[in-house]
Formats: structure tokens, sequence, C-alpha cells
């Protein structure tokens, strides 16, 4: 069917919306309550369009196009709607926008300007709320909240975990926690979401920037970074270069003007967690362990565990996450090399989640007061520290990261990506198991953006069957399929943010889903990459030999000492 839009005919498919036929024919309408995929809300009104025959304002996200429809987008009416809708926000929000953190890359400025708001035009009394720096992972400020819905409808429907919601009604309505208690007694798993989808500085994450300033700038301390598989392939969207090139030598060099006096890469560890892993999954199969045994690399799902699945505990693998690894080698095993004491090294890591700053303080993750990590930084905060230094990052020539914690396999890079960790613990596993390397290391059965995917593999007869989720409320559904006594699944990866982490809670706010696919494709592009020989975690030589020189073998008392933890039950309000 055919509707008019702007006095121009365009095409319209049966139960699409009128915004679904404007986006698809790359005509501009702003949003804010809005998320592609999802179910309309209808809250804000901002992407209204006049209906030419009736002269009445739709709103474009929840109406349907019908034949012979015609509207106009920016119509005198229709502008004038959405300043006044624009003006009424503003009337009850803070004009703090110099020291907001989303200066500049907020919605609601931008719409500001759009429409020509030059002026307050409408003033009333504002609310006023309570600031909450409660949470080591986010922030939260209620006044610059303008009630979209969309961090609520994200914690719910992708999350499972609706760990906020809308509190009171009509003109005293806010979003806050269940008993309007600080985020970190909430329910809160701190994965981000919120953050992602918020339009304005109402939600944000806690940065630690100072802190890794002050230790740079510190004669005393010897200041080591690490950086996830998914930064360098995310990186580069900051410095407008193409969304999804791999930029890991240019962040090398990045990292060392910066200040930092070693520069490792954590996809060094991821190989260190799939040998440790590999190997518990391997003892828990031949010994009658705890199956289906569930990754630990997402420290939002395991706080998610801890709070709703308890029962589940003793299923997630006692591994360390591949940051926490390397943060107890760089404390013990590299501190030794270089011939300092622990408590001199300030270790940082650079991550594209949020949830990584709550990971990190856990009194479980370093022994005898030593945090095995001192700080961490998001992807958005390292960009923003690059461009504080005046630092020219399109030109810099590629460096390589430091030894003896560089060397890393394609495998380990795929950590980045949903079905990652999976793929490169089956390439392990079926070489520990049978002797032999897989004849085709790529296992597409796992791979993808898809929510939930799985796979039936064939090791000496034996069936292994793997799933792969990402987004907790997919997670939800495999884990009550197995409460209710499905025993073909042998082992679980789980990812809190659907996508796994080249679409984490620390990426670049407003990323476009063609933006996280070439993400994930540089991944797989790197892996097949002729020039990159080593493809499996298992043959990484600086691993191995971390193995005969101080842990002694995978698994081994020394391995469990500083790579292994355990995981408590949460008491939250709900």
């Amino acid at each position: 069917m055919n509707i008019e839009v702007n006095n121009i005919s365009v095409e319209a498919n049966n139960g699409e919306t009128i915004l679904d036929v404007l986006k698809r024919n790359n005509i501009h309408v702003p949003t804010l309550c809005h998320i592609k995929d999802m179910l309309p809300s209808g809250a804000c009104r901002i992407c209204i369009v006049e209906d030419i025959k009736t002269g009445k304002l739709i709103p474009s996200c929840s109406f349907p196009a019908y034949d012979g429809l015609k509207i106009k987008t920016h119509s005198y009416k229709v502008i004038n709607a959405r300043k006044t809708i624009v003006e009424l926000l503003l009337a009850n929000h803070p004009n703090d926008c110099l020291y907001c953190d989303r200066n500049q890359n907020c919605d609601l400025q931008t719409l500001a300007s759009d429409l020509q708001i030059k002026q307050p035009r409408i003033k009333g009394q504002k609310e006023h709320h309570n600031l909450d720096f409660s949470s080591v992972s986010l922030k939260r400020d209620p006044d610059k909240c303008i009630l979209c819905g969309r961090c609520v409808r994200v914690c719910e429907t992708i999350m499972g975990v609706s760990a906020i919601s809308f509190i009171n009604r009509g003109s005293r309505t806010f979003i806050g926690t269940a008993l309007n208690e600080g985020l970190n007694t909430s329910s809160c798993i701190n994965c981000g979401r919120c953050v992602v989808v918020c339009p304005t500085g109402a939600l944000s994450e806690q940065t630690q920037y100072e802190k890794v300033i002050e230790a740079i700038n510190n004669s005393e301390k010897t200041v080591v970074v690490q950086y996830a598989p998914a930064i360098s392939v995310s990186l580069a969207e900051f410095f407008d270069i193409e969304a999804g090139t791999d930029v890991n030598g240019k962040m090398n060099a990045a990292l060392r003007r910066l200040g930092f006096d070693k520069v490792f890469d954590t996809t060094f560890s991821a190989d260190l967690t799939i040998m440790e892993e590999g190997t518990e999954l391997i003892n828990r199969l031949q010994n009658g362990g705890k199956l289906p045994m569930f990754t630990s690399c997402c420290p939002a799902w395991i706080k998610y565990a801890e709070e709703f699945l308890p029962d589940m505990l003793d299923n997630i693998s006692t591994c360390k996450s591949p940051q926490q690894m390397l943060g107890a080698i760089i404390k013990t095993y590299f501190a030794e090399k270089i011939g300092t004491k622990p408590e001199n090294i300030y270790s940082v890591s650079i991550m594209p989640c949020v949830a990584k700053k709550f990971e990190e303080q856990r009194v479980e993750m370093g022994s005898e007061s030593i945090s095995d990590i001192d700080a961490v930084l998001t992807t958005r905060e390292l960009a923003e520290l690059i461009k504080t230094y005046g630092i020219d990052f399109k030109n810099l020539e590629p460096e390589s990261a430091d030894s003896p914690h560089g060397e890393r396999s394609t495998a380990g890079k795929l950590f980045g990506v949903s079905g990652g960790v999976m793929e490169a613990a089956i390439r392990t596993a079926y070489a520990k198991l049978t002797g032999n390397e897989l004849e085709d290391l790529k296992v597409e059965a796992v791979r993808g953006l898809e929510g939930r995917k799985e796979a039936k593999l064939n090791i000496n007869g034996f069936e292994l069957g793997v799933a792969v989720v990402s987004g907790l409320a997919n997670a939800i559904q495999l884990i009550d399929e197995i409460k209710k006594g499905r025993s073909d699944i042998h082992f679980v990866e789980i990812m809190a943010c659907p996508g796994g982490c080249i679409n984490g809670g620390g990426q670049k706010l407003h990323s476009d889903i063609e933006d996280i696919k070439k993400r994930m494709q540089s991944l797989y592009i790197i892996d097949i990459d002729e020039n990159e020989p080593l493809k499996v975690s298992h043959k990484n030589k600086e691993v191995l030999d971390l193995y005969e020189k101080f842990l002694g073998e995978p698994n081994s008392h020394k391995a469990h000492e500083l790579l292994h933890t355990k995981y408590h039950k949460r008491d939250v309000l709900l």
C-alpha cells in the first residue's frame, strides 16, 4: 500500500507503524521514548505527525500506516507542538548543561537546538530529588529525568531485573528503585543498559577518571593498563574512523602517550581463562561435577545469579573474569618479575562495561588487602582521556602491546562478541579431550547476534550440548528449562548485554545496530586473518610460559588461589 508523506508517495507494508515507514525511507522524525524493536509506549509525543485529512496530530511510533494516509512530518502545527513539549520538559530540567556528563551528547539538548528554543518561555516550580551516588558503577540524577521510560523498559524487558520503575502518579511521578533506596541496595546488576538508552544525563557511569590521572602522575607508582578484546574494534567510532575498524596498534600508542608504564592485552588472560575454564569443564564432565556449567566472565550476570538464582551458584565456573585474572597475575608474577611490591603497582583496565567497576571492588577480587584491579575506565572514558590530552589518534603509528602479557590468540579475541567464549572453549576442550585440533575451528552455530544459540558437538563419541545467551531475559528462559529437567546442555555462555561486550554498557552511546554488527564482523575477520597464526588459546606461548614458571598447571592449587573465586547469595530490597 501507499501513504503520502510531505506530498511524496511512499510504500508501506501491512503491520508497520508510521514511524517504521518513515525510518525505512530515511525520513527523519525525532523521538525520545521510542526504542527500536520494542513495542511503542507513546509516552513523549515528540514523534507526532499531522494527519492532513483530519488535521489531528498523531504519534507516529504507535499509529499504524494505512492505505491512503496523508501526513506532514514538519508542518507548522507539528513543529509548534514539538516545541511546546520540549519547552515543558525544559521548564522542569536543570540548567547545568556545561557541567553535565551528557553535554553535547544529549537528546533533549539536541531537540531544543533543532527547534530553535533560545530562551525559556514556560516557567514553573522544578522538582528536586536527591542525587544517588551509592552505586560504584552508576550514578543517578533524577532531576534530569524526563520520564521517557526507556531505562525502565530495558531493565525489565531486556535484562529481566526491574531494578527501577515509575514511582507516584501524575505530576509527582519520578523513576526510582524499590522503596526509593540507593542503587547499591537495589536489585541493580550494574549492566549499564539504562545508561546507554537514557536520552539525558539522568543516568551515567561512576567515573574513575581522576584517580587514573593522579596515579599516572605519581612517580612512585608503576601504572599498568590492560584493555578488553572488544575495545580495539569499538574505539575508532569516537575519532571519526569507520565503525568496526581494528585500531589495536593506535590504541597501544595512545595509552603509552597518556603515561602508562606497561600496556597489556586482556585477550592474553582470555586465553588464560580458557585454560582454566576448559580444564574445569572437563573435570566436571569426567568426575560427575555440577552441570551445566555457566561461564563467569560477565559480572552483571554473576550479580544477577547471586540475587535471583542462589540455588544455581554451584553451576557457575569458579574462574575469575579475564580482567581479574590478569589483575591477579600483574600483582604477583609481574610484580616479582620487575622487582617491586604489589602495592606499588597501580593496575587499570579499559572495559566496554560499567559492571566491571563493580567487579573490581569486590572483596573476593584480591588477597591480603591488595586488589587485583585498582580502577576501571569504560571505552567512553578512554576516548575522553585521549581527547583531553590532545593526542592525534588518527595519525598515530601502530605499536604492539608489552610482554609478558601481550601475546594473544584470535580465539581469545572472540571473547568480545556473544558466543566467542564458547567458541574459544570448544576449540581447546576438543583438543584436550581428543589430542587433535578441530578440523574447522569456526563454530558457526554459536556465532551472530541472536539472543539464544545452541549446538551439539560430538567429542570422542560424547555429545556435548552447549548454549549461548545474551540479554538476561533470554538466559532466564533457558535456566527455567534447565530447572524443569532439561539435561542435554552441559556448558552455557551468558552475557548480560545483547550481542556481548561489543554492545556493552560502557560503549559509545546511541550505537546503531549496523555499527554493532561491524564490530562483530571485525572480530571474525581478525580470527580468519592469515597474518594471525595463533588461533587457539592452548598454544599461547606466554600463557604456557606462565604455567611453567609460576602457576604449575591449569586448576593447580596456585591457580585456584589466584585465578578462581566463589560467589554468594545476596539479599536485595524488593
